[in-house]
């Protein structure tokens, strides 16, 4: 059986060169405010580079800006959160499964986290059951919390309902770790808003939306060849093709968009950091654009 995590390495060595791929080490590194940091390289200085950080002096020996590395001297814990309901089985706007984007998507942070000498854990499950693996070092550990999530996402499984598994961390994990959570496009409400406030106020949260695919009319929806469409939250067959009105396509777009707005003002409101991705080619620039924007609005 192939690896899950040598997937997740050779897409980070396809899509990042060196330097690219120390930028991204940089951005996860930033995530942990107040550890306590031990020197540990220099590097090119890139934009969007803390000024602060530039070695004035190695800079000016070389002739172009350096700037400090560090490394933690604290071992930090990070937290994997998602969705293992059948709605991560449904298909992704990329056409792919949404498993497979959080497969990824997990296994970037994860190996980041073990790169940076964190632990990594996971808390995952669905509407009737929440599993969580405690928080532990290594390759062949992060690899297990990779399939265990694999394995348990299908859709012959129980509905998703992510606000159990957080309500679950809330409950359950002791201390300030860092919290990584990775679900399709949830819908905003008062409960949801009131147990995201309370996870901030004692974790750091990063938030990546795994898009769904777009139901609005397209040649892939009108397609007579095409393969029926099914929801997955009920089986129900999906009214195309045969094609809908442009009023029904306007309802939909509208109100899709305001699910989208609710959510992020969700999230902002909370003081949660959110990206999103619609497939697998998305992952890595999404975790380090997901990972920049945490650091700047901190």
């Amino acid at each position: 059986m192939a690896s899950l995590l040598q997937r997740v390495k050779s897409k980070m060595a396809i899509f990042a060169h060196r330097k690219a791929r120390g930028m991204l080490d940089g951005e996860y590194g930033s995530v942990f405010r107040g550890r306590s940091l031990d020197f540990d390289d220099l590097r090119a200085y890139v934009p969007g580079d803390e000024v602060r950080d530039i070695d004035w002096k190695a800079t000016a020996r070389h002739g172009s800006p350096l700037i400090r590395r560090y490394v933690a001297v604290r071992r930090q814990t990070v937290l994997l959160v998602t969705d293992t309901g059948r709605n991560m089985a449904a298909e992704a706007r990329s056409g792919e499964v949404k498993k497979d984007i959080a497969v990824l998507a997990l296994g970037v942070m994860g190996y980041l986290a073990h790169r940076h000498g964190d632990v990594v854990g996971l808390v995952c499950g669905d509407s009737t059951a929440t599993r969580s693996l405690p928080a532990k070092s290594g390759e062949a550990h992060l690899e297990r919390l990779l399939r265990h999530v694999d394995s348990h996402t299908g859709l012959d499984g129980a509905p998703s309902r992510i606000q159990d598994q957080l309500g679950y961390v809330a409950r359950n994990v002791k201390g300030r770790h860092l919290l990584f959570v990775v679900a399709d496009e949830l819908a905003a409400d008062a409960a949801k808003a009131q147990l995201l406030r309370r996870l901030r106020a004692q974790h750091e949260v990063l938030w990546l939306t795994v898009r769904d695919t777009d139901l609005a009319p397209s040649s892939k929806h009108t397609d007579p060849n095409a393969p029926a469409a099914f929801s997955v939250a009920d089986d129900s067959l999906l009214p195309w093709p045969p094609g809908m009105s442009a009023a029904v396509e306007a309802a939909y777009t509208k109100a899709a968009s305001e699910r989208d707005a609710g959510r992020q003002a969700m999230l902002r409101a909370a003081g949660i950091t959110e990206g999103d991705v619609s497939g697998s080619g998305d992952v890595i620039t999404g975790l380090f654009t997901l990972l920049e924007r945490h650091r700047r609005a901190g």
